[in-house]
């Protein structure tokens, strides 16, 4: 790695955001926010061209969080966004660059949502707000958003804003804003009216060029697969077991992420190991040799740990975890389809990440193709099919003397045992920690237990249980840092619990599951392992961890849940 790469420590950043963006994978800055941050910490406007997906949502949210008062709840920042999508996205992304920042509150602000919620908050205090223009013009004429203490405003996606007719708008707002104020502005391209506007509004600015590096890799086929809850490590096992496949490289956005993801492939039966910055330099050589002389068949990586990396029999890159920008995918594709080979590239997307997906494809001039994920019958017919090849190759290769004579040893103290009999009882031995047959997944569980509960409701009237599995049960309320506004269904969280909890708890034992717009709560029994807990924490489902923290005066039996519940 090049000394000349500057790090995010270099820019200026407090140490609770650096903190942040150490655990979040944040390893080096994209060019745009290299370039931007300096100039946004030392309070300047700035005109700012860059694509989307180069990074630039950071490229402004870290600075101006940096420059922020939190002693106040005033509102300081104001960011203007062309959709509720992208007001969501960005306000999503500065909850995560703040977890460590006290005090600190922000609200998206949309049309379509309940007034009533925005007014509440905004007369709590909030010192950063995200939001579309006509409803951040509502709340201006009403008196509910006061921008008096506005100390910095960014126009986002500028020309989006132009072409759906909001230009008045954003000139209507920014005259009702102080005089002295900064202002950053992004614009994928610059047309003269967008110009005009900063000619008018911003004070000196500094402008701001990125141009997107675009790339077409007609090597390598693309493909991408929708995330269903928190499925991603049964989804790659199902991958591996049936792509044929040599070398492969699996990116994920974390040093930690890297040894945790190739451990569990590890107790999966896979040879992988982590690669991340952390690492010495022998060790990451020795590690790429192992993968290149075929000692090592999986590498899970982040994208400085890759940087220049070159192994002609990558085969396979798994993007588990999607990537920051879309220089960082162009990069990570980049390591298979080498010297003329095809190589094959496959995405795990969420459905808050589908805008990311779309600057993906503008990047790499292709479209990436939706992956069928491989059913649970055909990884399983695979696993049959190998393990025949294994007891082929032991019939012809292996010395048996000593097994047969055991065998005819028990059909002759036994001679009711059927030979047929023996020998399925010996493969179901051999099989016992890698089932060749798969189970059914929780969430495909909960969903059907769902459909039958819908019938049976249709049958039934009263307030009677619906189910009475766990109506005995000591059940303690907890709190999830995921919700509505995230994109997650109960059935996200019964598939992250039931799946992720070292069998300590099956969705049969999950109790009532309430939804709100930024986080979600849900019962489980009360005697739940501390490490099964601290286990669950950092579980992701839609991208998001969990962060689960039981709620104070939570714990009651299943059957007198509080009436605001309703089971998910």
């Amino acid at each position: 790695m090049s000394n000349n790469i500057p790090q995010f420590r270099d820019l200026g950043l407090s140490e609770p955001i650096l903190q942040s963006l150490e655990e979040l994978g944040y390893e080096t800055p994209s060019p745009i926010q290299a370039e931007s941050i300096p100039l946004l910490l030392d309070h300047c406007d700035l005109l700012g061209q860059a694509q989307t997906g180069t990074g630039k949502t950071a490229a402004f949210a870290l600075p101006l969080l940096n420059n922020l008062d939190l002693s106040s709840k005033e509102t300081q920042l104001l960011v203007l966004a062309p959709t509720r999508e992208l007001a969501i996205q960005v306000s999503e992304a500065f909850q995560s660059y703040a977890r460590y920042l006290k005090g600190f509150h922000i609200l998206p602000i949309y049309g379509g949502q309940a007034m009533s919620l925005q007014l509440r908050q905004l007369q709590r205090g909030v010192q950063v707000v995200v939001g579309t223009p006509g409803r951040v013009m509502d709340h201006i004429r009403r008196g509910t958003l006061n921008l008096k203490t506005l100390a910095a405003l960014v126009l986002d996606e500028a020309d989006e804003m132009l072409k759906m007719g909001f230009i008045d708008d954003i000139e209507w707002i920014l005259e009702h804003t102080p005089d002295k104020r900064q202002i950053a502005l992004f614009s994928a391209t610059m047309p003269e009216i967008i110009r005009k506007v900063a000619h008018r509004h911003l004070n000196n600015p500094h402008e701001v060029r990125i141009k997107a590096k675009t790339a077409t890799v007609d090597t390598t086929e693309q493909f991408y697969w929708l995330v269903n809850g928190l499925q991603k490590l049964d989804a790659l096992t199902r991958i591996l077991e049936t792509e044929e496949s040599d070398g492969l490289i699996i990116f994920v956005r974390t040093k930690t992420s890297t040894v945790e993801l190739a451990e569990k492939l590890e107790a999966r039966g896979y040879i992988s190991a982590p690669l991340h910055g952390d690492m010495t330099q022998p060790l990451r050589e020795r590690t790429v040799e192992k993968l290149r002389d075929g000692q090592l068949d999986i590498v899970v990586a982040t994208d400085v740990a890759a940087r220049g990396l070159d192994v002609e029999r990558i085969s396979h890159v798994i993007n588990y975890d999607i990537p920051h920008d879309t220089e960082a995918y162009v990069h990570r594709i980049g390591r298979t389809g080498r010297a003329g080979r095809k190589g094959k590239a496959i995405l795990f997307v969420t459905n808050r990440e589908r805008r990311m997906l779309r600057s993906i494809e503008r990047a790499t001039r292709q479209a990436i193709k939706p992956l069928t994920l491989p059913s649970r019958e055909l990884v399983s017919e695979r696993r049959v099919s190998k393990m025949m090849e294994q007891v082929n190759e032991t019939l012809i290769n292996e010395p048996l003397d000593f097994f047969k004579h055991i065998v005819t040893d028990k059909r002759h103290h036994q001679t009711e045992v059927d030979t047929i009999d023996l020998a399925a009882a010996l493969l179901f031995l051999a099989q016992k920690d890698r089932p060749l047959q798969l189970k059914e997944d929780p969430v495909h569980i909960h969903e059907s237990r769902q459909r039958g509960e819908r019938r049976e409701r249709g049958e039934r009237s009263g307030h009677e249980p619906r189910l009475k599995r766990y109506s005995d049960t000591n059940m303690q309320r907890y709190r999830l840092d995921v919700g509505r506004a995230h994109g997650v269904m109960p059935g996200n969280i019964v598939g992250a619990i039931a799946n992720e909890s070292k069998s300590q708890i099956n969705n049969q034992s999950i109790g009532h599951i309430k939804l709100f717009d930024t986080y979600s709560t849900v019962d489980l029994p009360a005697d739940i392992h501390t490490d099964t807990i601290q286990h669950l924490q950092k579980v992701r489902v839609c991208g998001r961890p969990l962060k689960m923290e039981q709620i104070a005066g939570g714990e009651h039996r299943a059957g007198q849940a509080g009436n605001g519940n309703r089971r998910r």
